[in-house]
């Protein structure tokens, strides 16, 4: 099925600002207060946010009257939190709960399962959005790999992370692979399958979006995942993380969600944590951020 964009170019920056503003006077967005801190680990300075306070995020999943909200909070969105329409099947929806400024959701108008495989329309979506502002795409492909809603949804953080030094933690590992095929990054020690676009989302977006729906499949299935035919569309075979840059996209296999109780979602990949109290931030800091990278990837198939 075709999915035709429909955010106009150069609108999305202006339009999650004032999403924000009015989310914000409404009382429908509940930012997280966060402590940060930096723990090096194999040449990496991962940032890890440590929740300060969660006392409105209770009060954030109730509605007027104290009413519980709908179990699916995209069918549908909520008005306050809706930034615009992406394309005719998707819309973007800022993260009610976030901790970063700017974070979208790109959540399908109908109700798809999470762990279906992303179609070129995901994609097409996605990097639309990406080409808006220097950002990073993500999707969490299923349970086990972070996901907290059933529902299909991509998310987008900005860039960079920290005004200073790279874009995100990882980064530099990143950048001394060639443009080669599908293959790995050398300094990664876990689990993952690497590849760089061609052309960069900036630059062009369709372009790149074309070419990046060659590349996931290539990349799931030089880790063994493959897509199982179905109702309700093609689903994944195994939880999995996808990181999406500019000019590149990692693809990670997931055996566990935790690690000692510390959830991990794809950002985790990109050295980024968030945890809900200083107890697991020293389970962080005594195991070793690339340990617990390791610890929840899944393997690499022998045959893949």
């Amino acid at each position: 099925m075709h999915t035709e964009i429909l955010l106009e170019p150069g609108s999305l920056a202006e339009a999650v600002d004032e999403a924000t503003r009015r989310a914000l006077a409404d009382g429908a967005l509940f930012p997280i207060e966060t402590e940060q801190a930096r723990i090096t680990d194999a040449g990496v300075s991962f940032l890890v946010r440590v929740v300060a306070s969660l006392k409105h995020k209770e009060a954030g999943r109730r509605g007027a009257g104290g009413q519980r909200r709908p179990a699916n909070p995209f069918l549908p969105p909520e008005p306050a939190l809706t930034v615009a329409e992406v394309s005719s099947r998707h819309l973007a929806v800022l993260n009610k709960f976030n901790v970063l400024e700017r974070h979208l959701l790109i959540v399908t108008r109908a109700f798809e399962p999470q762990k279906t495989l992303l179609s070129p329309g995901d994609l097409r979506a996605l990097f639309a959005c990406m080409a808006e502002y220097p950002s990073l795409g993500f999707y969490n492909g299923g349970t086990v790999a972070g996901a907290s809603q059933p529902h299909k949804h991509l998310q987008l953080v900005p860039l960079p992370f920290e005004p200073d030094g790279p874009a995100f933690p990882m980064q530099p590992l990143m950048d001394v692979v060639s443009r080669d095929s599908v293959g790995r990054c050398p300094d990664l020690p876990f689990a993952h399958a690497f590849a760089r676009l061609d052309q960069p989302v900036a630059a062009a977006p369709t372009e790149a979006a074309e070419q990046a729906g060659t590349l996931y499949r290539e990349l799931l299935a030089e880790v063994g995942i493959e897509g199982d035919g179905s109702d309700g569309g093609v689903r994944q075979s195994a939880p999995y993380n996808l990181l999406v840059a500019d000019d590149w996209m990692l693809v990670v296999p997931r055996s566990e969600e935790f690690f000692r109780g510390v959830s991990v979602n794809a950002l985790g990949f990109a050295g980024s944590f968030f945890v809900k109290d200083r107890g697991q931030l020293e389970v962080i800091r005594s195991a070793g951020p690339m340990h617990i990278l390791q610890a929840v990837a899944g393997s690499v198939r022998e045959d893949a």
